[in-house]
């Protein structure tokens, strides 16, 4: 199914993924990309989504993203082409390009190996105009073009787990070293055994999963649309649309007027995080993961729900768990409360200090992810602010310890969302009190993790780099806080992980005379050595010798930090110092998380 478009023309449809990688098909990465940036998050994300349609609609399609094109006609010889330069999509295209790689090493029937061969790379005919090529071309560099060609168009390339390792840890290419990564990771998937088989998963990718193209033959065009599609100023709100549906079914005229104010004062204040806090929330009452945009999940999963039958082997009509008018917009102004309370930075009456509103801050700062917040929100509606606080604290070591002990997206998302159905589970139990209701709750294995897991990689292996590193020292920063957490301590418009003894000191350096090759090769990385500063790093100043990066460089950068004011109190940072101070930190972190 080739994309034609002739003169100025601007075409648009959706398109399966069997007829994205047809054999009339052609794509290129231009060179002015980015590079390709996926990790385990987004490919994790997209495999589990897939396969849950897969189980759960296997007749229906399953919409994946969009492409925008800029389509021109190319010619190889004697044939003549269309060509799609990938203007946006090409981080999903090129997953989507790796996954079947990987399919067709696992693959056993030789039909599926066939199939993901004719994806991957296209023999030449010249009697159809089929030109002979890769399906997807990177003009990016030699070294992916080079790794193209060894991992994924030839047979067996993806299995070749140690080379692509070596890849991962090692090579200077960042397309390279995350395609590499990509493959280990989608062959981890596939190989575990409680994950979909390909014999189930693939026919639905390919035959039902959709992505939707626009495409122009003129750049100028689409290059404009690809700026209109991506401009949150422009284009349509999930809450717009909420919002219209939502205003026709208020029972009355007064009631609209005064909804109406309500919602245009909470875009005002929330702006483009207004769709952000309506997924909160959605998943206040689905208790799943979202799996598709905010606007169908409303629609499909809240408003009209269904239930599998396993009777009838159909899904079914399931009870709504709201009604649109006023039940949506009264939960809404109701979880906003709470929503405003919690983020106000103003909570000192909780247990009359600011570690309510310190430890909300180190969340807020440094979690990179926002999958606590309806949890929150839920215990709030629930009890209160009885034991808030205690509830926040087995809240943030549950969040934190399955990010820090690498478990998938999925699953820490499913950690979030058992602890609001365990909370509401627990609130609904008439005959308890509800001091006894928090007690039960706070016992429930719901806030486990793998306490192993998180303490390897705070203790025994390198952090820096890590995208939990500025969490985990925000951290440490709140425990050496307590018990008085006198202090309101603030966000930073700049704030950076600096390391004590420098990554690369000077030859004639007294670090190069206390510390030996070995010391500084396992050391320099680890917990021990790092602390937060409130301003750019300055690389040249880093590589002081320790008293005079204390005066020159760590002086008005560290005021608001606990640890790093600790640290410089010393006289000087050996070997010793470092261990010293990494051990009585996995003591803290010990202690506060009861490994």
């Amino acid at each position: 199914m080739a994309i034609e478009v002739t003169g100025k023309q601007i075409a648009s449809d959706k398109i399966t993924i069997k007829d994205v990688f047809a054999e009339d098909m052609w794509f290129s990465i231009p060179d002015y990309q980015r590079p390709y940036v996926w990790g385990e998050d987004q490919i994790s994300s997209l495999l589990d989504d897939v396969a849950h349609s897969a189980l759960n609609t296997p007749d229906s399609q399953y919409f994946l993203g969009s492409l925008v094109l800029h389509t021109e006609p190319k010619q190889n010889g004697n044939t003549n082409y269309q060509e799609n330069s990938v203007l946006d999509g090409q981080q999903r295209l090129t997953t989507l390009y790796l996954l079947q790689a990987v399919v067709r090493d696992l693959a056993t029937d030789s039909r599926l190996k066939a199939t993901c061969a004719k994806a991957i790379f296209q023999e030449g005919n010249p009697y159809d105009g089929i030109p002979e090529r890769l399906r997807i071309e990177f003009a990016i560099r030699k070294e992916v073009e080079e790794f193209i060609n060894t991992y994924i168009k030839q047979e067996g390339g993806t299995l070749k787990k140690e080379e692509l390792l070596k890849l991962v840890n090692n090579s200077k290419n960042v397309s390279v070293r995350n395609m590499a990564n990509a493959i280990l990771i989608i062959t981890k998937w596939f190989t575990t055994e409680e994950n979909l088989n390909i014999d189930t998963f693939f026919p639905y990718l390919r035959q039902y999963v959709i992505l939707v193209y626009v495409s122009s033959s003129e750049l100028e065009d689409a290059y404009r649309l690809f700026t209109v599609l991506n401009d949150r100023g422009i284009k349509l709100r999930n809450s717009d649309i909420l919002k219209a549906q939502n205003l026709k079914e208020v029972s009355t005229e007064t009631k609209k007027a005064e909804y109406a104010k309500y919602w245009e004062e909470l875009e005002g204040e929330l702006e483009e995080d207004f769709d952000l806090f309506l997924s909160y929330i959605r998943t206040i009452l689905v208790k799943e993961k979202a799996r598709h945009n905010l606007l169908k999940e409303f629609d499909d999963n809240i408003y009209n729900p269904k239930k599998y039958n396993y009777t009838t082997k159909k899904q079914e009509k399931a009870p709504a768990l709201l009604k649109r008018g006023d039940e949506t917009f009264d939960i809404i102004k109701k979880y906003k409360t709470h929503f405003d309370v919690i983020f106000s930075g103003n909570n000192h009456h909780i247990n009359n200090n600011w570690a309510f509103d310190n430890l909300v801050k180190v969340m807020q700062d440094t979690a990179l992810s926002d999958i606590w917040v309806p949890p929150l929100l839920v215990y709030r509606e629930n009890f209160e602010e009885d034991k808030i606080f205690n509830f926040l604290i087995l809240l943030d070591n549950k969040f934190s310890g399955d990010w820090i002990a690498r478990e998938t997206p999925t699953t820490r998302i499913e950690g979030m969302n058992a602890i609001i159905k365990k909370i509401e589970e627990i609130n609904a139990l008439a005959d308890l009190s509800k001091e006894e209701k928090i007690k039960l709750l706070f016992e429930d294995g719901v806030f486990t993790f793998n306490s192993a897991n998180f303490l390897l990689d705070i203790e025994e292996h390198t952090i820096y780099g890590r995208r939990f590193a500025r969490y985990i020292l925000r951290k440490i920063d709140f425990l050496l806080d307590a018990p008085l957490y006198s202090e309101k301590r603030s966000s930073y418009n700049e704030m950076s992980v600096e390391h004590i003894l420098p990554q690369n000191p000077q030859d004639t350096s007294q670090w190069v005379q206390d510390f030996t090759p070995e010391e500084r090769e396992e050391w320099t990385h680890k917990l021990g050595n790092l602390v937060l500063i409130s301003r750019r790093k300055n690389a040249g100043q880093g590589r002081l010798d320790f008293s005079l990066k204390k005066a020159k460089y760590f002086n008005n950068s560290i005021e608001s930090f606990p640890n790093s004011l600790q640290i410089m109190q010393k006289d000087q940072w050996t070997i010793d110092e470092l261990k010293e101070n990494h051990a009585q930190l996995i003591q803290k972190i010990k202690s506060h998380y009861k490994i």
